[in-house]
């Protein structure tokens, strides 16, 4: 199973984000978690700067802007 998490403090954006992820893995049928973490020590911890962020499998994919569900299918579909 593929461990996806959105990483943010709870802004707009942040929200977002979790929204379209959760419309891909929907769509896509992905057998996936998605967690969402928006402690900042947490996110201190993983070395990022900018948010919204995205991980998949412990893999930085996005930072700083919120990627459309079109290219989030697209990263999602290849496996991440």
């Amino acid at each position: 199973m593929t461990t996806i998490e959105v990483i943010g403090t709870g802004c707009a954006k942040c929200h977002q984000l979790e929204k379209n992820v959760l419309e891909t893995v929907k769509t896509l049928g992905l057998a996936a978690e998605v967690v969402k973490v928006s402690d900042i020590a947490e996110i201190m911890k993983r070395g990022i700067i900018f948010t919204p962020a995205l991980m998949v499998d412990g893999e930085l994919k996005v930072s700083g802007r919120v990627p459309s569900v079109k290219e989030l299918s697209e990263m999602l579909a290849k496996g991440g």
